[in-house]
């Protein structure tokens, strides 16, 4: 079970890196928003040569289809904006305060989600530390953007 907040923490930083690349890639294209389906592809190419090789990829049945919520359906829309974000605005913000912002915001956001169970989450009450740790994240990011 440890090893995979191992694998969360190479996630995060690939989470680090990406706004760079995509940047990068988004500069050698006339229009920026290309760049994102560049990004859209490799990624959709990834999940499935990953989903293959692990044989973890299968079309849920109607039933399952039918028991997905209507919001679940629109992940792919928020990756998409996270995507976008990065070519247009990472490269003009700079690595630290675009991940810090990005970061901190899923943070909070994530106090939020778990204290209510908000988008299928368990709840998890959102205690004084928990409020303690998203208002020095807050407070971190401020430091990290404006130094």
């Amino acid at each position: 079970m440890w090893y995979l907040y191992g694998v969360v923490l190479l996630a995060g930083i690939a989470n680090a890196i990406q706004p760079g690349q995509n940047a990068a890639l988004a500069k050698g294209f006339s229009q920026p928003i290309t760049a994102g389906l560049v990004v859209g592809i490799t990624t959709a190419t990834t999940v499935l040569v990953v989903g293959l090789v692990t044989g973890r990829l299968s079309w849920p049945s109607s039933g399952g289809m039918a028991s997905i919520p209507w919001w679940g359906w629109f992940g792919g829309v928020f990756g998409g904006g996270i995507v976008i974000t990065q070519l247009l605005i990472a490269r003009e913000i700079g690595a630290g305060a675009f991940l810090g912002l990005l970061v901190t915001a899923g943070v909070v956001t994530s106090v939020l989600l778990d204290h209510f169970g908000w988008v299928g989450f368990a709840v998890h009450p959102a205690t004084p530390w928990r409020i303690l740790g998203g208002i020095l994240m807050v407070g971190g990011v401020a430091l990290v953007a404006l130094f």
